[in-house]
């Protein structure tokens, strides 16, 4: 796992065409921000957008920034390959990917970490073969739901099953893997209820869309407090072997888990 990933909890995407909310990224308190050479692109502005994704990670970032690529298949795929590879992004990004024999090609093509995106019923699939390829996980939870077809407004849940392939992949191979973003801007209880969902499906953190979602999104996925003091008395506590603690039997697992949420904190 790469040291700059073990404790990112926001990962903030933005239009690379936008050079206003380039400069708002800079300045905030995103733990990874991703310049989007896709989704968030127009046809008209895929050529301008590299340019100033490359212009943009030339400069200093207080956090690690990544460039995502257009998916393979695409007219601007190589382009994007190319030049993103001689960038100074520190990682790239990878929507759609399907398989791990195409995650290992584009890897090495771009010569540096891979965050692979999880986002079709294919790449579910394959996930557990994909994550060892890459440096991250990171689940589309939008162009998964559109996959596989799921009604408009059905929520997370049928989702369940799936994002949880995509944490159980990334464990596997000893990868961060990241929720999918939240649509609504103006709910942050419904964001932070999500943030909520993802950390209890195991994900280390959550993809983002604005800025404003940030702080909500980096308090979710610390430990709380208390969290961090029981952590401190179970690992003092810990004598060796299966043993009471507050009530509960713990044993060498425990403390090892312990001792994980103290090292993120």
């Amino acid at each position: 796992m790469s040291s700059r990933l073990e404790r990112v909890r926001s990962v903030l995407f933005l239009p690379a065409s936008n050079p206003r909310a380039i400069g708002h990224a800079r300045e905030s308190a995103a733990d990874l921000v991703i310049l989007d050479l896709e989704d968030a692109v127009k046809r008209e502005e895929k050529d301008s957008a590299r340019s100033a994704a490359v212009e943009a990670v030339a400069g200093d970032w207080p956090m690690p920034v990544a460039i995502r690529l257009n998916s393979v298949g695409s007219e601007w795929h190589s382009l994007d390959v190319d030049s993103v590879a001689r960038s100074k992004a520190e990682f790239a990004v990878l929507p759609r990917a399907s398989s791990a024999h195409l995650v290992h090609e584009v890897a090495g093509a771009l010569s540096k970490p891979l965050l692979a995106m999880i986002e079709t019923a294919a790449g579910v699939l394959a996930a557990a073969d994909i994550a060892p390829e890459t440096a991250g996980l990171i689940a589309g939870t939008n162009d998964l739901a559109a996959d596989l077809r799921l009604p408009a407004g059905a929520g997370r849940q049928p989702l369940q099953m799936a994002l949880q392939t995509v944490v159980l992949a990334a464990r596997a191979a000893a990868v961060p893997v990241f929720d999918g973003v939240f649509n609504d801007l103006d709910d942050l209880e419904g964001l932070t209820a999500e943030c909520a969902d993802g950390r209890s499906l195991g994900f280390d953190g959550k993809s983002l869309i604005h800025p404003r979602q940030i702080d909500a999104c980096n308090r979710a996925f610390s430990p709380s407090e208390e969290e961090i003091a029981r952590a401190r008395r179970l690992v003092e506590a810990f004598g060796g072997g299966a043993e009471r603690f507050e009530g509960q039997m713990i044993e060498r697992m425990h403390v090892e888990s312990a001792q994980r949420l103290l090292d993120r904190a």
